[in-house]
């Protein structure tokens, strides 16, 4: 039988994803350097508002708190012994949400990175990548999630040591990597080189994308990217609402919801299927991103300068491709509405 997305993948043009998990948490009383996996049982009314927010404002698909769940994370809180404990508490109460929403909504299991460099760079290998990833994949396989949502990764390997995860818990996946160093990620993968990864992958993700990095427009210059590639994989824009600014002492992104509405169409017309914010994105812009892509007809594919025109410039000339422009950065971006 097929899973929840497939079905819905199938049947539909476009799908809402969720927003921040991090930046409303810490609305909610969320302190720096606490382990938001810890409120999975500890603050379950929060964890509940901060679903049920992303399914009421029109998500399709909505992450776990359980970002950090794996046990290479959750030792800096002397909480590796509760990898499964933590990521079955946080489906489970998606899980919940999701079943008393009335419609089909996508529960799925945030898988972020371990934090550790994987070898020879670092330390980590890829089997203890694979074992931590398969801890919390069965943990949120037992609690109700639908899919695994792979998030954030810069190592092409700890990309695929996770997909091997998802195959031995038996798990359809989804999984975004971060493209955050001049169209790259961290670790100096391109957009073409993730979408020619992903192609050969054994276990191949439903949907494939990218999340977080710098502001709206890099992102989508990245999705552009993957849909030169050709792939018939889906593509997932899960871009910041903004760039981040320092105000009062607390992390701001300057992204308004009518900003981050002109994204989600944007996003659309890049090539994306599966459509959402990371961070600073909050109930609100979801609102307002679910009403552009009812009311708006798919456009175009839009040119570098009309991402730019719409969303501020890019962070960096180029995205790491031989054959891209330099384009307008940061310096000459036009200034928003507040």
């Amino acid at each position: 039988m097929a899973d929840r997305l497939t079905t819905l993948l199938q049947t539909r043009d476009w799908l809402l994803a969720d927003g921040a998990t991090g930046t409303n948490l810490f609305n909610m009383g969320l302190m720096a350097g606490d382990a938001p996996e810890f409120w999975n049982v500890n603050e379950t009314a929060k964890i509940r508002s901060l679903y049920k927010g992303a399914v009421d404002a029109g998500s399709d698909i909505f992450l776990t708190n359980t970002f950090g769940g794996n046990a290479a994370r959750l030792k800096l809180h002397d909480g590796q012994a509760r990898v499964f404990e933590l990521n079955k508490a946080g489906a489970e109460i998606g899980r919940e949400i999701a079943d008393a929403s009335g419609r089909d909504v996508v529960v799925a299991g945030s898988v972020g990175p371990t934090g550790e460099i994987m070898e020879p760079m670092g330390t980590l290998t890829y089997s203890h990548a694979v074992e931590m990833f398969h801890e919390q994949a069965e943990g949120l396989k037992a609690g109700g999630a639908d899919v695994l949502w792979v998030e954030t990764i810069s190592a092409p390997e700890e990309y695929r040591a996770a997909a091997e995860a998802a195959l031995l818990a038996g798990m359809p996946w989804c999984g975004t990597m971060s493209f955050d160093t001049a169209g790259r990620t961290m670790m100096g993968l391109t957009s073409q080189g993730m979408a020619d990864m992903v192609d050969k992958l054994d276990h191949p993700p439903l949907a494939f994308g990218a999340n977080c990095g710098v502001g709206a427009s890099d992102l989508l210059r990245t999705v552009l990217g993957f849909a030169a590639q050709g792939s018939e994989i889906p593509l997932i824009a899960k871009g910041n609402a903004g760039i981040p600014k320092y105000v009062d002492g607390h992390i701001h992104y300057d992204g308004t919801p009518d900003l981050m509405a002109e994204y989600a169409i944007l996003a659309r017309n890049s090539g994306a299927t599966i459509i959402g914010g990371c961070c600073g994105t909050t109930p609100e812009h979801l609102v307002k991103m679910r009403a552009a892509l009812e009311e708006t007809p798919k456009g175009d594919r839009p040119t570098l300068d009309q991402i730019t025109g719409a969303l501020g410039g890019f962070s960096s000339a180029t995205d790491g491709l031989s054959d891209n422009e330099p384009v307008a950065t940061r310096s000459s971006r036009r200034r928003r509405r507040s």
